[in-house]
């Protein structure tokens, strides 16, 4: 066998352990269709494996001395394949012991356990996708809403990746153009103007910061936000988890001290998947068990992306009101003026109201008000930008990589202003693009790429 890692033959299972319909075992390498020959029996006279044609299914069985399984076995040649080596796929009967044992049979034949995410790091390491494409398969298969799959197809697709190298493209270009200026006579690129190269490099920082402005979105999108439901006792909290849900899953009653430990339930609203929290009512007590039940909704409050304070409009503010208000970050907080079907006594320009925090007038109890509600929330989680069409970006990694590179071209552009050779300027347009191939995999290093797969489940 090769004793390069990308060379030799793995396998895995490629579907959740457990019981289920069907199962699958993958393998992919230059071992793939002669391990299969060696495993699988078709039923009819059917070519074995190794003579079967490409994107072609046969019946039969996988036996090991006796038959342990009833199969259908898919092979794909390379390089029209995820990998772009040759795969083969055996369908089996999703029980534990059949895989199990199918699984071990294939090894026995002499391929190796894959690692996890192995299947996917050949897919980049043989030019099938891109860095950033393979973090979006990932990312396709965690999605939980419509909307962060749709990120993640995105992303696959190559839309970030289109946007990054178009990025690296006009770096190059400029590159070019500095060091044509360093050494022109050796050089067949005319040097830019100093003029052409601040317009060029202010368009560059402009369109990065563009792209910047989508991450508190993309983040949400790919992660999920947490939000908790605060409050002093019977201001509504309950009946606003429930609304929001649209289902009784917490308990109501008109007696303060109800919830006493955190309810989580997480929900999709305008495409984001926000996890609520409701807590329970913050006040003095001496019971004990509602004391700990206080402890954990500041330990929320302290941990939350938002935290929605819940006001009882029907009644003027009270101390806790005050003291809630005046604890809870301002970048976090929105104030949900709840029971706004009875006569208001908070009103949103009401001075006690921190000027800076949004505010929404809701009942819980009728629906009045909760469509803005959700819109308020949809457009605080994602920093105004919501999930649309544009390229996003769903990873801090990514994040910090366009950042740094805009960092170094501003810093570029700052020295250009103090009038510094062309010698300086291209060590910051080299750093921006390092720092963009980190993206696409261009420039990355190995032990970054092997943490990246390491999170990938196995069999992908």
């Amino acid at each position: 066998m090769p004793t390069d890692r990308f060379h030799d033959t793995i396998a895995a299972l490629a579907t959740p352990p457990g019981s289920s319909g069907i199962g699958i075992v993958r393998l992919t390498g230059p071992e793939a269709l002669i391990i299969a020959d060696g495993v699988f029996r078709p039923a009819s006279e059917a070519a074995p494996p190794s003579r079967q044609g490409s994107f072609s299914v046969r019946y039969g069985h996988v036996l090991d001395g006796a038959v342990i399984d009833e199969v259908l076995l898919t092979v794909m040649r390379g390089p029209r394949t995820y990998t772009t080596q040759d795969v083969v796929e055996i369908n089996c009967h999703g029980g534990p012991v059949p895989l199990r044992r199918t699984l071990e049979l294939v090894l026995r034949r002499g391929a190796r356990p894959a690692d996890p995410g192995e299947f996917t790091r050949r897919a980049f390491r043989f030019g099938r996708l891109d860095l950033a494409q393979a973090e979006a398969v990932a990312d396709l298969i965690a999605a939980q809403t419509e909307a962060s799959h749709r990120a993640a197809v995105q992303g696959l697709s190559g839309r970030l990746s289109e946007r990054v190298r178009s990025f690296r493209d006009r770096l190059v270009a400029l590159d070019g153009h500095v060091e044509a200026s360093i050494d022109f006579c050796e050089d067949d690129v005319a040097p830019l103007s100093r003029d052409a190269l601040r317009h060029e490099l202010t368009g560059l920082v402009a369109d990065m910061r563009a792209l910047l402005a989508s991450a508190p979105a993309g983040r949400a999108l790919r992660e999920g936000v947490r939000a908790v439901i605060v409050g002093r006792p019977n201001v509504g909290k309950s009946s606003l988890m429930n609304a929001l849900l649209q289902e009784d899953r917490v308990i109501v009653t008109p007696h303060p001290g109800t919830t006493r430990d955190v309810v989580e339930e997480t929900v999709d609203l305008g495409g984001f998947a926000v996890t609520l929290a409701d807590t329970a009512g913050l006040r003095e007590s001496a019971d004990e068990v509602e004391l700990a039940g206080v402890a954990r909704t500041r330990s929320w409050i302290d941990r939350a992306d938002l935290v929605l304070l819940v006001l009882d409009g029907s009644e003027a503010l009270q101390p806790e009101d005050h003291r809630l208000l005046a604890e809870t970050p301002l970048a976090r907080l929105l104030v949900v003026v709840n029971k706004a079907d009875l006569p208001q006594r908070v009103e949103a320009a009401d001075p006690a109201l921190p000027a800076a925090a949004p505010v929404a007038h809701v009942s819980a109890l009728t629906g009045q008000g909760l469509d803005s509600l959700e819109g308020t929330l949809t457009h605080l989680i994602g920093n105004g930008a919501g999930p649309g069409g544009e390229a996003l970006l769903t990873n801090v990694r990514h994040e910090h990589a366009v950042a740094l590179a805009a960092g170094a071209l501003d810093a570029c552009l700052a020295k250009e202003a103090s009038g510094l050779p062309e010698e300086i300027l291209a060590e910051d347009l080299r750093t921006a693009l390092d720092a963009l191939g980190e993206i696409t995999g261009d420039t990355t290093r190995e032990d970054v790429i092997d943490h990246i797969f390491s999170r990938f489940c196995i069999g992908k």
